[in-house]
């Protein structure tokens, strides 16, 4: 039985509850942190927890803790996961990973030198959409891909850079690329592996209260010659994503949709019905997974600590996406061709140096400190 503690009680923190509590005879919420206690100890009585509540996590570094879920701000990921690595916890830490990939090096080395697992919260792997996609990539059925798309499209109003952290390269690390295309750029990495150039613009549309930006596109070319994009948006109405996969025989994506073509004699298309039908039977004949979410990788996690099989998401994986997008931002501050992997003196590796050479688009001028427990999106079903 893995006693739990959940650092951080916002609104991200009722993923990890909910998730948790779907395991309860492998699992125990055995103490909330917040900053704020009230917020924590609403939790406690929402959930009708047995569960210790403080308000510095350091009170819970000795106190017979197994896990962790770290639901903070980015700027704090770091740390707290660092701390809590050194006292031989394991560690679940939400999206980004942190705000510079010098805090993720940091991070891997406690977590080898602890022998402790740390697992980056990418959800949206294990839905039945993302994860079925990649198994209909893997078949090679469609063949090599030459084209990959992907739309990381959401919508937040004015007010959401208003929370005191948000909007700001120090405290949250970066826009819409950072905290909501992450997702989306971890299953692209995933599955296609990682680009070895990028080139990107960004920009700030429609949010004046925030230094960061709100919309990016990014284009990338992989070491095979393939191409793709990344659209990162917190503009767009509706909150469509999707993936796109061009092979050489046939377009699949998710949301689910495949078409395949054949050569004319003169070179123009028609369909490949035997094709499709093939890659149909192949999707449909793919199990759906037990659990979706939060919920799923939290059972990756436990399934890791029980047995020592290696998460699905753990440290490196999670600093390959932060790499991925660091290069979008060093790409689209400077205009120039940015070549992967980044090097450990690059002007955008520490916290620092995002702050110093990424592009301020407005000055946060005001904050709240809070805002009340409301639900929030995570992202469409892709289905």
């Amino acid at each position: 039985m893995q006693k739990v503690a959940i650092i951080g009680a916002g609104a991200i923190s009722r993923a990890h509850i909910d998730g948790f509590l779907q395991f309860k005879d492998r699992c125990q919420i055995a103490a909330l942190c917040d900053i704020y206690p009230d917020k924590a100890e609403a939790k406690k009585e929402e959930y009708g927890l047995g569960a210790k509540v403080v308000s510095d996590y350091k009170e819970l570094l000795h106190d017979g803790i197994d896990l962790v879920s770290i639901c903070l701000p980015p700027y704090e990921h770091a740390r707290t996961a660092i701390d809590f690595l050194n006292a031989g916890i394991h560690v679940l830490v939400e999206k980004p990973m942190a705000s510079s990939l010098e805090e993720c090096d940091l991070m891997i080395e406690a977590a080898q030198k602890s022998g402790k697992v740390l697992s980056v919260v990418a959800q949206n792997r294990f839905t039945n959409p993302i994860m079925k996609l990649k198994k209909m990539l893997d078949t090679g059925l469609a063949g090599p891909i030459l084209h990959a798309q992907v739309d990381s499209f959401w919508w937040r109003g004015h007010c959401y850079y208003d929370l005191w952290w948000r909007g700001t390269w120090e405290k949250e690390g970066g826009g819409c690329t950072l905290n909501h295309a992450v997702h989306h750029i971890d299953a692209l990495l995933w599955m296609m592996g990682r680009p070895s150039q990028v080139q990107a613009f960004m920009s700030n549309v429609s949010h004046d209260n925030a230094e960061v930006e709100d919309l990016s596109i990014a284009m990338l070319r992989f070491p095979n010659g393939a191409l793709g994009q990344i659209t990162s948006s917190v503009v767009h109405h509706g909150e469509e994503q999707q993936f796109i996969f061009q092979g050489r025989h046939a377009r699949i994506s998710a949301p689910w949709k495949i078409y395949a073509s054949s050569s004319k004699s003169n070179g123009f298309p028609e369909k490949n019905a035997e094709l499709e039908e093939q890659l149909q039977q192949a999707y449909e004949r793919l199990p759906d997974l037990p659990y979706e979410g939060h919920a799923a990788q939290i059972d990756n996690v436990l399934r890791a600590i029980e047995t020592g099989e290696p998460p699905l998401i753990d440290g490196v994986s999670g600093r390959t996406t932060l790499e991925m997008i660091m290069a979008i931002y060093t790409a689209a501050s400077t205009g120039e061709i940015v070549s992967l992997p980044l090097a450990a003196g690059d002007s955008f590796y520490t916290q620092a140096g995002v702050k110093q050479h990424a592009i301020h688009f407005y000055e946060k001028s005001g904050h709240i400190d809070n805002f009340a427990d409301q639900e929030i999106t995570t992202g469409t079903s892709l289905e």
